[in-house]
């Protein structure tokens, strides 16, 4: 039974291939990071992270839990968000929002990373999923609702599809300086569905609002960037570069954007997002 227990731990260490700490970058000094160290199973550090239940918006399908099912640390330092289906056909999921905020201070840039890879079922498997890595302006939690409180996708992709989108939301709905409900975006292709680093660098340095930039990379190659002149309104961009701003990941199932999952949509881990590490860097 022992060496039992020891090959299935060692095989799902394996599986993750990621045991890692959020790397140190040139200029930056990390101010916080989550490594998701922990046991097996567990569920992520309840200091850092709320466990988000139920919540169904975007006419998604899943209901978020709480489950080892669907939100578990490895064993290998990463945490898996896994999308289920049960046997009546209802999806559940998970969603964790950092209880850490950050904003990005004036006269300096800010960093904020993870690596995530995705699960290896083919796009003809993955109609439904959208796996994503964001940011909401923390006033929603006192009131502001969306898009007024802004937010920042720094990936999230839908299908299984090797293509990342990052995205801005803010202003009103519909249309408003960013466009509702499309918001103001740029893609990238992704190579394939195994580990890469996603993050966004603002840039507050310039002599006045509209020069100051959020800039999203893929693997540290830039891929989108917006500045304080596209949005064109200092308020609404203070929502985004000069406000508390806290993490999200998650991996919804359905919804505007995807579409319903069909037949032939796989869940469990084939489907999931796995991540590393997530940090926030400030420029030293």
């Amino acid at each position: 039974m022992l060496l039992k227990l020891l090959a299935t731990s060692l095989a799902a260490l394996a599986a993750t291939g990621s045991a890692e700490s959020a790397p140190g970058y040139s200029g930056f000094n990390l101010i916080w990071a989550d490594t998701f160290d922990g046991g097996a199973g567990s569920s992520v550090n309840g200091n850092n992270w709320n466990v988000i239940t139920g919540l169904k918006v975007n006419n998604e399908w899943q209901s978020y839990t709480t489950s080892s099912q669907n939100l578990q640390l490895s064993g290998g330092a990463t945490v898996q968000i896994v999308p289920r289906k049960d046997s009546s056909g209802a999806w559940t999921s998970a969603r964790v929002e950092s209880k850490y905020t950050f904003t990005p201070p004036a006269g300096t840039r800010t960093m904020a990373e993870a690596r995530l890879r995705f699960g290896d079922n083919a796009a003809a498997n993955k109609q439904g999923i959208w796996p994503a890595f964001w940011l909401l302006g923390a006033s929603v939690r006192n009131g502001v609702s969306w898009p007024g409180c802004g937010e920042i996708d720094i990936m999230e992709t839908v299908n299984g599809q090797l293509t990342g989108h990052g995205t801005i939301h803010c202003d009103t709905y519909p249309g408003g300086a960013c466009n509702e409900p499309n918001g103001i975006g740029g893609a990238v292709g992704i190579a394939d569905q195994s580990w890469h680093a996603w993050r966004v660098v603002w840039d507050r340095r310039a002599s006045t609002w509209t020069g100051e930039t959020i800039t999203w990379y893929l693997d540290g190659a830039q891929f989108f960037q917006v500045s304080g002149a596209t949005v064109n309104n200092q308020g609404v961009w203070n929502t985004m570069a000069a406000s508390p701003l806290y993490f999200i990941l998650n991996v919804a199932v359905g919804g505007d954007w995807p579409g319903a999952p069909n037949s032939a949509t796989l869940d469990g881990y084939g489907s999931m997002m796995e991540v590393a590490y997530v940090a926030q860097y400030l420029a030293s």
